[in-house]
């Protein structure tokens, strides 16, 4: 098989590894339930997420609401760390990839802007049969993605240029995030958002299936 364009690989967590999106709906309408505020669709979630849990809770409360939004936050974290991830599981085509990837000595690494401490759990649990070089989540005092500091990290971590790296995401945070860090940008169309959103911020390539990223560097 030929070479892959890029030496290392960067994988967003939800939406791209893991099909997370009713663990997190579940934690966010109970957290809501106890302010006697209104839930939410899995569909609708499927737009808020990706930017940190302070940001999906102002999406969550109604904006005329008196709740503080803090106070929601907290009983989302309580409520998610409380449920244990039943619901999350690998992206059919997953585990295959990561097993292909690892068969060929390809350096993995996860980023998310999920807090730090469910980011790693999350991948202990669902992908602990694969090693990541290094995992990382939302750390107080650095910025989250598409801040390319955590990425340029990882980058370090991986003993890469970033020139030599890709990142594959569902979100436009994780194109921006790959272009800002100079990564090659991969977007995925079975994660959270769709074609146009990956597409307009900078995607270089789209994948449909997982496999498709072991054709990547095949000839036409």
């Amino acid at each position: 098989m030929p070479d892959l364009p890029f030496r290392g690989l960067i994988f967003d967590l939800d939406g791209t590894l893991a099909d997370s999106l009713e663990d997190i709906a579940d934690a966010m309408n109970v957290a809501l339930a106890r302010f006697g505020l209104p839930p939410h669709t899995l569909e609708q979630y499927r737009l808020m997420v990706g930017e940190g849990v302070n940001i999906l809770t102002r999406r969550a409360v109604p904006q005329d609401s008196a709740v503080p939004v803090d106070q929601v936050a907290d009983a989302f974290r309580k409520a998610y760390a409380e449920a244990g991830y039943p619901k999350t599981r690998a992206f059919p085509g997953i585990p295959a990839l990561l097993d292909e990837l690892s068969a060929r000595g390809v350096p993995m690494a996860v980023l998310s802007n999920k807090r730090d401490d469910f980011t790693r759990e999350v991948v202990a649990r669902r992908f602990g049969q694969w090693r990541f070089v290094d995992v990382r989540g939302e750390r107080a005092g650095v910025p989250r993605k598409p801040d390319p500091t955590s990425a340029l990290e990882v980058a370090k971590s991986l003993s890469l240029p970033p020139s030599e790296l890709a990142f594959v995401g569902d979100t436009a945070i994780d194109m921006k995030t790959a272009r800002a860090a100079g990564m090659t940008p991969i977007g995925v169309l079975w994660g959270f958002r769709g074609r146009d959103e990956l597409v307009t911020n900078g995607a270089r390539h789209l994948l449909a299936r997982p496999e498709e990223l072991m054709a990547l560097g095949r000839p036409s």
